[in-house]
């Protein structure tokens, strides 16, 4: 039980009639007079709350079993009244490294009625978390207590890689996916034959068969469809670098993020996708295979992988890729750059994979150094910060020339943007049929 705003009021106003008593008859008349007043405040005050207790509201929690890192992901409580007008304050024991949008929940409820009230998560780490129990107050009848409860409600859940971007990337492939293939197959794009049709204003005459046109006595055309037997391997690097915080979450956790929506792509494209994570020595190695099966099978086995403070040995990670994967493949290398004499041993890894396959360096950077450099400044502090910014974007366009004369399709973009622009270069390379 505890006292109500109103209970307050009551007991600062038996002051004053304390005083009152006190002036116009005598002070034991007005000892005695608050005494008793204040008695029955208090008295009113415990049955307002012992009063409320069969009264009770009912609290439901309704929680994704599955939360996506670096989103809100909602929480919604189900709060159903009795008999009587409910008043109430919820506070949902959810995990403290979380940050909510609300910690207090409050609303107001007619009698037999339910009311769903939702609030937002912001977890930026991946991991199992436990939440707590519900703590609700709810209000008197005659607004005097509150009467205080706590609701057993104690359940563990996982926070995973980015998944609410990757239902949304998944939908938009699908609503890509028919029309880029009809497209493809209109303007005979592709090195698989699909089928002979007519010819038609607008196709190209390169690819007229003019043996079945002789034969059938009009223009047809090969119709050609791409490849669907590429490879894709990811390699995701989880070493030193990979353990800065950029924009609220590790380095890792974007490019992880990166690495399962190039999966979703790949797969959906109908390419084999394996992924190798690696430090010094590889960390995990999934096999290319195809299906939707894949990506569940990437989630579970690359979830729970966290970065650490080593330097990565990219030539081990390529020899890895060189031993198992026989075939041409697009090999994606996701890490970050400093410069080119720190990143002399990644040049020499992905100088090994041309020209047998076609590699892919992509490098997270921090956005705020972009913000530092652009920023215009009016302190002497302010102008040294802004010149080590551009020294680090020089110096990273430096590594990424030296990359581009070694055969290297490299991508430079910030981490919180660099799942979308690297599943757009991937399409790009796809359509183009580079493999």
């Amino acid at each position: 039980m505890l006292p109500a705003p109103r209970c307050y009021f009551l007991l600062l106003l038996g002051c004053a009639i304390a005083f009152l008593l006190a002036v116009s008859i005598n002070q034991q008349v007005s000892i005695l007079g608050t005494l008793l007043y204040d008695a029955i405040v208090l008295g009113l005050t415990l049955a307002d709350a012992r009063r409320l207790k069969p009264h009770r509201v009912e609290v439901s929690r309704f929680l994704l079993q599955r939360l996506s890192i670096g989103r809100e992901n909602a929480v919604k409580l189900l709060v159903k009244a009795g008999d009587r007008p409910a008043k109430i304050l919820i506070r949902d024991y959810y995990p403290q490294e979380f940050q909510v949008s609300e910690s207090i929940l409050q609303a107001t409820l007619a009698p037999n009625s339910t009311q769903e009230l939702t609030y937002q998560v912001f977890p930026k780490s991946r991991g199992e978390f436990e939440w707590g129990e519900i703590q609700v107050r709810q209000l008197g009848q005659w607004g005097l207590a509150w009467h205080d409860w706590k609701i057993p409600a104690s359940e563990k859940v996982a926070v995973y890689p980015d998944l609410a971007g990757l239902r949304s990337l998944s939908i938009r492939l699908t609503l890509q996916n028919t029309g880029t293939m009809r497209q493809m197959r209109r303007f005979g794009m592709g090195t698989e034959f699909a089928e002979l049709r007519e010819y038609t204003q607008g196709d190209d005459l390169r690819g007229i068969d003019w043996k079945a046109t002789a034969r059938h006595g009009r223009p047809l055309v090969r119709v050609l469809e791409p490849d669907r037997e590429q490879t894709l391997i990811i390699l995701l690097d989880r070493g030193r670098l990979m353990t800065a915080q950029v924009q609220g979450l590790k380095r890792f956790d974007w490019g992880l993020n990166a690495t399962l929506s190039l999966a979703l792509a790949g797969l959906n494209r109908g390419d084999r996708v394996g992924v190798s994570v690696f430090d010094r020595v590889p960390i995990a190695w999934i096999p290319p295979e195809r299906g939707d099966r894949q990506l569940i099978n990437l989630i579970e086995r690359l979830t729970p992988i966290q970065p650490v403070l080593l330097e990565p040995d990219y030539v081990g990670a390529v020899t890895k890729v060189i031993n198992s994967q026989t075939r041409r493949a697009l090999v994606v290398l996701i890490t970050d750059i400093v410069d080119a004499i720190a990143s002399a041993e990644l040049f020499a890894a992905m100088k090994r994979l041309t020209p047998r396959y076609l590699p892919f360096c992509v490098a997270l950077r921090d956005p705020k150094v972009d913000e530092i450099a652009h920023r215009p400044t009016e302190t002497i502090q302010a102008a040294y910060s802004r010149a080590v910014a551009l020294d680090l974007l020089e110096q990273r366009q430096v590594a990424f020339a030296q990359l581009k004369q070694k055969g290297v399709l490299v991508l430079d973009a910030p981490a919180n943007n660099i799942s979308e622009q690297l599943v757009d270069r991937y399409l790009q390379l796809k359509a183009r049929n580079l493999l």
